[in-house]
């Protein structure tokens, strides 16, 4: 309709300009029509696997649309989930689902061809079938007189005893309920890389613990003015990624790690942290980069952008690559104690705990202070003992007090 409307209008436009032309001196004129084409409707487009970032080389599609199905343009039609995050993949345009190119759960490589879209096109609706019209129950039989109560006798009113089930029954009975689902790559990528690191890191583990009072009074004093000014919160995250930074400057064996293949030690000259962050698929550690040039609202700001994109499963490989050093905070599912796994190729990861009220001695007199656990687990390899307890002593000391930041101390 559209196009012969379009037709008619450049047909009069041009009888308009020819009688122009002619004016009174000839009353002949030419009508020329005009004929629209809708070659680009409807046409059907293959719509292929994004490319993956240079350590990711393939990935598993998990399909949200079927044949058949309406999109709109960039609408998410499949994810690809690789070792590392979901890649999704949007519509071009909108239109209809021609055809799945691959099974779903399917491994697919970059430049794959993945599905066929008619563009411009519209599913057809299924027509809602009328609602059956319930039959009326059929009328309660009368009881005949033959079968009175007293020819029946008394109506028992206990239940009768159930035979026992034999125990391969029980057991075939309860297999019948098990559910098994196959593990996602993000899954598999996570156990792989723990097991690596237990078979490869000398791993050992050192144990400290944090008066959390004064941090707790300076975020109290300043955590209005602070949303205020950085239109952020003041959390204890960036306390702990902070004084970490410092204290990575100062031990850089904590910082550095060893190359298996060259059999060197490579020490770098600056902090890139990364921060455990569970989510539905598993656990992804993306990186704040450059912290040793960052004050607390950076911080706090980074750590916020970056957990907002892994709940909404948007972190790109390029978010999780490097990271020189790993901060797991258990304490926020209320966590008192753990060991935390170092993660690849890292030497060393620090695990945060819940915080708790706990009797402790001050100046010689017991009192009940929030405290909280911390372990740093490191290589023995790379790391020696020494080190390990100075560095994680280096924490406790910015934590409990801020002013050691400022006066380097």
């Amino acid at each position: 309709l559209q196009s012969s409307l379009c037709a008619v209008a450049l047909s009069i436009l041009t009888l308009f300009f020819i009688c122009r032309k002619c004016g009174a001196r000839s009353s002949v004129f030419q009508i020329r029509y005009f004929k629209t084409s809708s070659a680009c409707r409807n046409e059907v487009i293959t719509v292929k696997t994004p490319a993956f970032a240079e350590s990711v080389t393939e990935g598993d599609v998990r399909w949200e649309k079927a044949v058949g199905d309406s999109v709109k343009e960039d609408e998410v039609v499949c994810e690809i989930e690789t070792d590392k995050t979901s890649v999704q993949v949007p519509s071009p345009a909108a239109g209809v689902i021609e055809e799945l190119l691959v099974p779903d759960g399917e491994k697919v490589e970059g430049g794959q061809a993945l599905f066929k879209l008619r563009k411009g096109a519209v599913a057809a609706q299924a027509a809602e079938a009328p609602a059956a019209v319930a039959a009326p129950p059929p009328p309660a039989a009368a009881t005949p007189p033959s079968f009175a109560a007293s020819a029946v006798g008394p109506i028992p009113t206990t239940m009768p005893s159930v035979p026992p089930v034999p125990g391969a029954a029980i057991s075939f009975f309860y297999f019948c309920f098990l559910s098994q689902v196959k593990m996602n790559r993000m899954r598999l990528r996570i156990a792989q890389r723990l097991k690596e690191a237990q078979n490869t890191c000398a791993m050992l583990t050192t144990f400290n613990e944090v008066d959390m009072s004064n941090i707790s009074e300076m975020r109290k004093a300043y955590k209005d003015t602070f949303l205020k000014k950085h239109n952020i919160k003041l959390g204890f995250m960036s306390a702990f990624v902070k004084a970490s930074a410092y204290a990575l400057m100062d031990q850089p064996s904590v910082n550095g790690v060893i190359d298996d293949t060259t059999k060197e030690v490579v020490y770098r000259d600056y902090v890139d942290i990364s921060v455990a962050v569970a989510t539905p698929k598993g656990l992804v550690v993306p990186v704040i980069r450059g912290v040793e040039g960052m004050n607390f609202a950076d911080i706090e700001k980074t750590i916020n952008e970056l957990g907002e994109k892994a709940r909404k499963n948007e972190l790109a490989v390029e978010d999780m690559d490097g990271g020189t050093f790993t901060i797991s905070n258990g304490g926020v599912f209320g966590s008192m104690f753990g060991t935390p796994i170092i993660n690849p190729p890292q030497s060393a990861i620090l695990g945060m705990h819940g915080i708790f009220d706990r009797p402790v001695a001050i100046g010689g007199k017991v009192e009940i202070r929030p405290m909280m656990y911390v372990a740093l687990t490191y290589d023995h390899r790379l790391i020696d003992g020494r080190e390990a307890v100075t560095f994680l002593r280096k924490i406790k000391a910015v934590v409990e007090d801020p002013r050691v930041l400022l006066l380097a101390l």
